[in-house]
Parts: structure tokens; C-alpha cells; sequence
């Protein structure tokens, strides 16, 4: 990490070191490193073939006690791996996912699950056109904070244009997302003004109850024009009626394949941090990896990223686990007086606007 090439690709500064068995090295730092660096395999005794095989299997909804049991791994040896694999999920899809882009029509709801620890609720948006699963946010309450920071991790996929936000009931909605989307004025000598977006559209889907049966939905506006609002949510494929379908759909493919996700279940998740693993970790299988049904074109099926225009065709799990993502880039030490010639050198090679 203290290298100032960090981050840089395609700069000629990684050669071959070996080649049996495979390494590389950096020609600025002098470091080597093997094919497996930046991986969730790296530092790995088991195969990489026999790792991917395991973290499928727990990304299509198979418990641990069964691999457990079928191959002999230890549980704590398979959770490592989970982790190592959510982390890494995590990160390609702030680099590949959370890129600003026409959404048009996003649907915002949270999933309240039992953990030996306590309640932890999260919260995750999906773009409706393509299927896209945007990201995820946990948090032990339901409250403001937990909807401010969705509505950030939308404010960071999104690019300034018509944008319709579909949601439950949950009054914090309208207020996060109408906060969260702005745009800042002038301000030359002090904080500028804070402008919402004029063709941002909240709009909420309320159900009512008798008993334990949902006897109907009422439709509310928040925000934006009736105009506009007829239009973004018919320009939506497949979607011409006001509802919250397509996130719920989706959080039933994540109880199905989480069982710490399950309405009535044992398998609660004892640590925060490894639902968070878990959950990027399938939600970036189900963009990459997974054929949607409803995004089918008459010569290929599609997945969510292939729609979004992401990828050119469905990875494999190996492919996700294999992606590099690049760190972020170096910056150099703070300036204290005269820089020597090596770090001047070093600044005007690889950090330009720092000069």
C-alpha cells in the first residue's frame, strides 16, 4: 500500500518475476507478488477450484452444517472464506455497480431479520429496467439514519436525471431522499445553496391490513409532478402499475438463499459484520452470475449487469472471485518544506495533481 504506482493500471509497471511457479513484480516498489493477490484466494492453503466450489454453494442458499458435513471443512475454516468472498463482492460492486448511471426507476425496501445479537434490519435499493441490485445498508434500527444512508448509496449510482423512487409507507423516504438529492450553487465565499432535484419523483406504496392479510394499497405522491410521474413509470418495462414487486421479489431471493434471512429459521447470524459478507456476496452473484428470466432477449439470455450494459456476458463465480479491483490511488506524504528530488520524481510520475 505504500507503493506510488497503487491503483495504476496498465502502466507497465508490473512485469513477470517467474514463471513456475507464477509471480510478478512491481518496478517501482520491488515487491513481488503471486497470481492470487487481491483475491479472496490469496494466502490460501486449499485449491482455488475447491474454495470457488465451496463459496457457489453457500451463494445458491446451501447451509454451511451440509458442507460441513459433505466435505469436511470446518466451519469456522468455511465462514473465513465467506468473508474473504463478501469483502471482495463488496468492493466490485463499488467499483462496477456504484457507478453514476440513468436509473429511471428505482424500488427502496428493508428486510427486518433475528440475529443472536439482536434485531438488524437492511435496507437495499434495485433498479427496476434492468434488475440491477444497487447495494445494501444494516443497521440495528429502522430509523432516519439507516434511510439517509440509502438514499446516499442511490445519490452515488445516479447521474442528474428523471428518477423515480418507489418505496413502502415508512415516512423517512420522502425527507432522506429529497435531502440526499441536491445540488449545491454558488457558495464562492461559504457554503452554497442547496437546490433539490426538480425531476426527482418519491412516490409510496401503503398497505392495508385486516388482520394478517393485506386487504389493499394506497398510493401516495411525495414528491414531483403527476406528469412526470406517469411518464418515468411508463417508460419502466413490465412495470405500469404503481408497486414495490420487483425489490420484494428480490428479498425473497435472498431469504431463499440466506437462511439468516429466513422468516422462521435456527440458522441465525451471529456476527454483523458476516451478514453484511453475506449479503454482497449474493447480491453480486445475482448481478453477475445469474440469468434473469424477465430481461431474456429473442438471441441470449441476460443477467442484471449485462442490462445495465456492465458486462458483455455472465461470469462465472471464478470470475467474480478473480476481478481485481484496483486500491486506491497513492498519495503522497504531506508537503513539509522543500520535497526531496526521489519524492518530486515520484509525485510528477504518478500523482500529477498533487504537484
Amino acid at each position: 500500500m505504500a507503493c506510488p504506482a497503487r491503483g495504476q493500471t496498465n502502466q507497465g509497471n508490473i512485469r513477470y518475476h517467474s514463471r513456475t511457479p507464477l509471480r510478478y513484480r512491481c518496478q517501482v516498489c520491488r515487491t513481488t507478488f503471486n497470481e492470487r493477490a487481491g483475491t479472496p484466494f490469496h494466502r490460501r492453503r486449499v485449491g482455488q477450484a475447491r474454495i470457488t466450489e465451496v463459496v457457489t454453494l453457500v451463494a445458491y442458499g446451501c447451509p454451511i452444517a451440509a458442507i460441513e458435513a459433505a466435505l469436511g471443512y470446518e466451519r469456522s475454516t468455511v465462514s473465513d472464506w465467506i468473508d474473504a468472498a463478501g469483502a471482495h463482492a463488496q468492493a466490485v460492486q463499488q467499483t462496477l455497480v456504484e457507478q453514476p448511471r440513468d436509473l429511471q426507476h428505482v424500488q427502496v425496501d428493508e428486510i427486518r431479520l433475528v440475529t443472536q445479537r439482536g434485531i438488524v434490519w437492511v435496507a437495499m435499493a434495485l433498479m427496476v429496467s434492468t434488475r440491477l441490485w444497487l447495494g445494501a445498508v444494516s443497521s440495528p434500527l429502522r430509523d432516519r439514519n439507516l434511510i439517509r444512508e440509502l438514499a446516499a448509496l442511490v445519490w452515488r449510482c445516479a447521474i442528474q436525471a428523471p428518477l423515480l423512487v418507489v418505496s413502502d409507507g415508512l415516512a423517512s423516504y420522502p425527507t432522506a431522499f429529497a435531502q440526499q438529492f441536491c445540488t449545491t450553487e454558488g457558495g464562492t465565499g461559504g457554503r452554497g445553496r442547496r437546490i433539490r432535484w426538480p425531476e426527482l419523483v418519491v412516490a409510496q406504496v401503503v398497505k392495508q391490513y385486516q388482520g394478517y392479510r393485506v386487504s389493499g394499497t394506497l398510493h401516495r405522491l411525495m414528491q414531483g409532478s403527476v406528469e412526470m410521474f406517469l411518464t418515468l413509470l411508463w417508460q419502466t418495462d413490465g412495470c405500469q402499475v404503481l408497486n414495490t414487486a420487483f425489490i420484494e421479489r428480490f428479498n425473497g431471493t435472498m431469504r431463499n438463499r440466506l437462511a439468516g434471512l429466513a422468516r422462521r429459521t435456527h440458522g441465525y447470524v451471529r456476527h454483523h459484520g458476516r451478514l453484511h459478507a453475506s449479503v454482497y456476496l449474493m447480491g453480486a452473484v445475482y448481478n453477475f452470475c445469474t440469468y434473469h428470466t424477465s430481461l431474456r432477449t429473442p438471441h441470449q439470455p441476460r443477467t442484471p449487469a449485462m442490462a445495465a450494459g456492465i458486462t458483455t456476458e455472465r461470469w462465472s463465480v471464478e470470475q467474480l472471485l478473480t476481478y481485481r479491483v484496483p486500491p486506491p490511488r497513492w498519495s503522497p506524504p504531506p508537503k513539509r518544506g522543500r520535497r526531496s528530488r526521489e519524492i518530486q520524481a515520484l509525485v510528477d510520475r504518478w500523482c500529477p495533481l498533487h504537484r
